[in-house]
Formats: C-alpha cells, structure tokens, sequence
C-alpha cells in the first residue's frame, strides 16, 4: 500500500473508531468512552469493532480483541486513545493488544493521565509494535476532552445549552413549566443531547420556573439519563418539586452551603436526593468548589441548561468549553453571533455546527486554540 493511500486508510478506519467512541459518550464516567477497531490491512476488512462499556469497563481493546478471537493475530487496531499501561480493576490493554498478537496499533491521542501518559505506548514498542501517533487527533481530543480536563484541571467538560427566541431572548416557565420557545424537533434534539452527558446542571431560578424533569424521555433512553445537579445557596426550592420527587429513579445531587437550612436540606433528602456542601464566595456557591466536588464523583461532561444567571457565570469564570445555541426559526450566523454575546459576552468561541432541525436553527460553538481544534 503506497503511502499515501495507507495514510488514507489510517484515516478512514479511526474515523470508525471516533464514531464508536462517540456511541459512549455519557455512559462511561469515571473513564473515557474510547473506540476501538481492528482491521486485516491486506484485504481492507474490519475484523470487531468495541467501545469502552457502561461504567467504563470493560475497555474497548479488550472488547474489539475479543469480538476478534485468533483473527486479531497480525492485524491493525485503531484506538481513539492510548492504550492503558497500568492495573486497575482490569489489566492493562497495552498488554492484552501485545498477547493478541496484533502488529500494528494506531493511535489518535496520548493519555494525559499520569499512569498512563506514553507509557501504553513505550511498552507496544518495546514488544516490536510499529506504533502510529496522531491520526484523527483533534476530533479525539474533543469527544476526550471530558477526561483530558478532568486531569489536567480538575473539571468536567462543561457544555452551555442555550435555547432562545428568534430575537435572542428567553422564556421564563410559568412556575409549573416551561415556555417552549423552539419547536418539537428541536426540543426532541435537546433532550437527545442529554445522553452524551454525565450530568446536567440548573440553578433554583429553573428549578421554580419551570419545574422540570431534565431527564432523557425518548423511547429506549430513559436509562442514558444523566444525573440531575441543582444548585441552590438559599434552598428557596419545593419540596414537591418533579426532579425532587423522582431522585429514587435518576439521582439528583443538591449542591448548597453548608450553613443554609438543615430542616429543608433534610426534606429534600428525604425522597432520595443526595445533599452536596460546597464552598461559598460571598453570598454564592463556588463554582471551582462545584466542578472539584463533580470531578470527586466521576463526572467528566457536565451540560448545563440553567437560565442566564447560571450560563454568564460559568462564562465568567472561563469554565465553558462549548455553547449548544437553539434559536426559534432562521436567524443568520450574525444573529446567533449577537446572541451569544448578549448573554455570555465575548468568550472567543468558533461556530464549527450550524444544522436546521424542523422549523428551528442549532449552533455548536467551541473554544478552538487553533485551526486543528487543539
């Protein structure tokens, strides 16, 4: 295979192990949701395929190996990120790929975790693996990017979901629900999103007006719910509240001060929702105390669909990584780019999504240090 083709080849096949790695996106926590493919060179044949499983074990190399049996012997793996190289609860998949017998391991990303961090793939070499680095990197780097900031800054991912009307403004719910500003499709779309995430995130502002589930409601999903997080310093929430009462069906963490009211704090906790303590800076919750408290339970993507007050200050404290913007109708570029600004201020964000779901209009901002998205 001439070299040009085989970098061709290299880049199809991960583009396979990206998609798998996608399939397990808010399924996986504490781990990374990683895809795994092995393919037989010679005839262009995709041998098994895996992803990383629920709860992040078993790890997609040991699946793809083995789905693959004796016919991983020889053959090519591509892995969306570094093999691990270190025991856990499982062995080390650098390890199982050396005892399968594969030749040849393509690799999208190293592990920044420092167990691992090249490590996986000084122990391929040293068994004679020809290892290839960097084939798929900066879409890797993007559905890894929940872990990679988790152990680089002891934070999930946080993702800013925004849902507005064709001027850029808001509805706020009439204390018993919500105002829909966008149609079906594109409230069916939101709600899909929720199951690429860990957890999902509001203040007690959404919380009183709206009284929402914020779970994943659509057929064979209910279990892909991400654990519901509120954020309350006065606890002025009721009791009765939806998410409240369904915290034995999908966990609800309550996350407020330490000092706020004891009684109400035992009420809640009550129906099964856990009580979380942060820290306080004046007369609000810490956000680096919140992530420090998420990234302690596991939670590597964190979306957050709280109303403005909430949005601006994960903005200002430069804790968002990427803004899903819906708007009600057609709106241009421009449009979606002055909405943004009004309500986050200028975070130097690219539109790198812009898609039409029914009669509505979808953005996907990201934070990009440069044109590779790294």
């Amino acid at each position: 295979m001439s070299s040009n083709k085989s970098h061709a080849f290299d880049a199809e096949m991960m583009a396979i192990a990206l998609r798998m790695a996608e399939r397990g996106l808010g399924a996986t926590a504490p781990n990374p949701s990683v895809g795994a493919v092995i393919v037989d060179e010679a005839t262009g044949e995709v041998v098994s395929r895996g992803t990383t499983a629920r709860g992040g074990r078993p790890h997609a190399e040991t699946q793809a190996i083995a789905l693959a049996g004796d016919n991983a012997r020889g053959k090519t793996i591509y892995v969306t990120l570094e093999p691990c190289s270190h025991y856990g609860r499982t062995p080390p998949c650098a390890d199982a790929i050396v005892a399968a017998g594969l030749k040849r391991v393509v690799v999208a990303i190293e592990d920044p975790d420092p167990r691992v961090a090249g490590r996986g793939l000084n122990r391929l070499r040293q068994a004679g693996i020809e290892v290839v680095r960097g084939v798929g990197a900066a879409e890797a780097r993007w559905i890894t990017r929940g872990h990679i900031v988790r152990i680089t800054e002891r934070r999930p991912l946080v993702t800013l979901k925004l849902a507005l009307d064709a001027n850029g403004d808001i509805a706020r719910g009439s204390g018993s629900a919500p105002i829909w500003v966008t149609g079906e499709l594109a409230r069916l779309h939101g709600m899909l999103l929720r199951k690429e995430f860990d957890a999902i995130l509001v203040g007690s502002a959404t919380v009183r007006d709206d009284d929402p589930e914020l779970t994943c409601r659509l057929p064979g999903l209910l279990d892909r719910s991400p654990v519901r997080v509120v954020l309350s310093r006065s606890l002025d929430l009721s009791v009765g509240a939806k998410i409240f009462r369904s915290a034995r069906t999908v966990p609800v963490w309550l996350m407020t001060s330490a000092d706020s009211d004891a009684a109400k704090k035992s009420a809640i906790a009550e129906g099964g929702t856990e009580i979380v303590d942060v820290g306080v800076v004046g007369n609000a919750l810490w956000l680096p105390s919140i992530m420090e408290a998420l990234v302690a339970r596991g939670i590597t993507r964190l979306l957050v669909e709280g109303g403005p007050a909430i949005w601006r200050s994960f903005a200002g404290a430069a804790l968002a990584d990427e803004i899903m913007l819906y708007m009600a109708g057609s709106p241009s570029d421009s449009d979606a780019d002055t909405a943004v600004t009004r309500w986050l201020g200028n975070l130097g964000m690219t539109a790198v999504e812009r898609r039409t779901i029914g009669a509505d209009t979808m953005w996907r901002y990201r934070r990009l240090a440069n044109k590779e998205g790294r």
